[in-house]
């Protein structure tokens, strides 16, 4: 597609390790990239001039959400996603289906929802609102034409994330279907496109499962569907992080080595890192904003808390060195205060802190990837990340 490309400016000496860029309409996203979580088209306290001078490059939006409220045909009616929400860099849409299968699959949000919540078919899946026990039915073509309507650069294909500790025969039936509604969304999607003015990407979403045969074998299905990007689901769900990272390495091979590759729901600094190291190009989770709600944040040194009362009387930032807006006008005293009041500033600044902490880190993995310096520079990064002593904080 001439509206989006990718080229490896470097690629590591080392590892598999990659440098790029993508071309999409609404700019260019520099690889690898962390892309801040808006689940309901807003990166939680931030607004869209902060994610600018943070650095964000990409923001996503949650089509199941979405769908709910206000429901895409709005979204349609005020311009799409970008003017509605006054971004004006690309964006990317999920395709709903984790959702489906697990806010969905939650017991107890009404009396309505408080049996069988999903139903799986051939033709989609039936599901009940986790807001108000109403039924719902998504089939892959539904999934594209919301997420058309929606009208972000990148758009997910429908999958089925079927939990981790299934059965061998349940996932491979579930990665069964979610390569026959891969071949359905594609062309759902060109059909589409021929007469969009805003083009979009589709990515297909490998599954299998921890099984070695089953990722294998979805690997080579998904690349041959020969989309601009592939995508990465069902990890970071429960299994090991060695089991990650194996299986990373598994399907490598038959990933083409010129589209961006998408491992869905990770976001910790070290896991990114060591997924970089297996050729991973982009990354997505809501663990920046969610732990900044929650009074923790990062440092070099790992991640640490507000609550502990080092905090207190502590007129240095939450990091020294770093560069973010908090850090470069806040002690880490003022900060903890605005927590333990639970005031909404102190949201704000720590949700600044913890998403310029990883959109920085991807700066930093870049030039290194560039200079020949990533593999150095992961394991020390790692090794000072994990020592894990709380409230010790390191400087640049």
């Amino acid at each position: 597609m001439k509206n989006f490309e990718f080229k490896i400016l470097n690629s590591d000496k080392k590892s598999k390790a990659r440098v790029g860029q993508f071309k999409t309409p609404h700019g260019v996203i520099n690889t690898p990239v962390y892309m801040p979580v808006g689940t309901k088209a807003s990166v939680k306290t931030l607004s869209p001039d902060e994610l600018h001078d943070i650095g964000a490059e990409i923001i996503l939006a949650n089509t199941y959400h979405l769908y709910l409220r206000p429901g895409e045909k709005t979204i349609k009616k005020m311009g799409g996603l970008q003017k509605w929400t006054n971004w004006k860099k690309p964006m990317l849409t999920d395709s709903g289906g984790f959702q489906v299968f697990s806010l969905a699959q939650k017991k107890g949000f009404t009396k309505k929802c408080s049996k069988t919540l999903v139903k799986i078919k051939e033709d989609g899946v039936e599901f009940k609102s986790h807001l108000d026990g109403s039924t719902h039915f998504f089939t892959p073509e539904k999934a594209i034409k919301i997420q058309s309507d929606l009208g972000a650069d990148i758009i997910m294909a429908f999958d089925e994330c079927a939990p981790v500790h299934a059965s061998k025969k349940y996932i491979t039936e579930a990665m069964q279907r979610t390569h026959r509604w891969a071949e359905r969304c594609k062309k759902e999607h060109q059909k589409l496109q021929k007469n969009k003015k805003n083009k979009q990407a589709l990515f297909p979403i490998i599954q299998g499962g921890i099984f070695d045969d089953l990722r294998t074998q979805s690997a080579k299905f998904i690349a041959e569907l020969d989309l601009p990007g592939i995508a990465i689901g069902g990890l970071s769900v429960g299994e090991s992080k060695e089991k990650m990272y194996h299986i990373l390495d598994l399907i490598n091979p038959y990933l083409p080595k010129n589209k961006p590759r998408y491992l869905m729901g990770v976001g910790s600094p070290d896991d990114i890192l060591e997924a970089v190291s297996h050729g991973i190009d982009m990354f997505d989770c809501v663990m920046a904003t969610r732990n900044a709600r929650h009074g923790s944040f990062w440092t070099l040194n790992g991640r640490s808390h507000l609550a502990n009362a080092v905090y207190k009387n502590d007129k240095d930032s939450l990091m020294k060195g770093c560069k973010c807006y908090t850090c470069k006008n806040y002690s880490a005293s003022y900060v903890r205060h605005l927590f333990m009041e639970q005031e909404m500033l102190g949201l704000r600044l720590l949700t600044i802190h913890n998403v310029y902490f990883l959109v920085d880190l991807m700066e930093q993995i870049r030039k290194n990837i560039l200079n020949d310096k990533f593999e150095k520079f992961k394991k020390t990064f790692i090794k000072r990340f994990k020592y894990e002593k709380q409230d010790h904080k390191l400087s640049f």
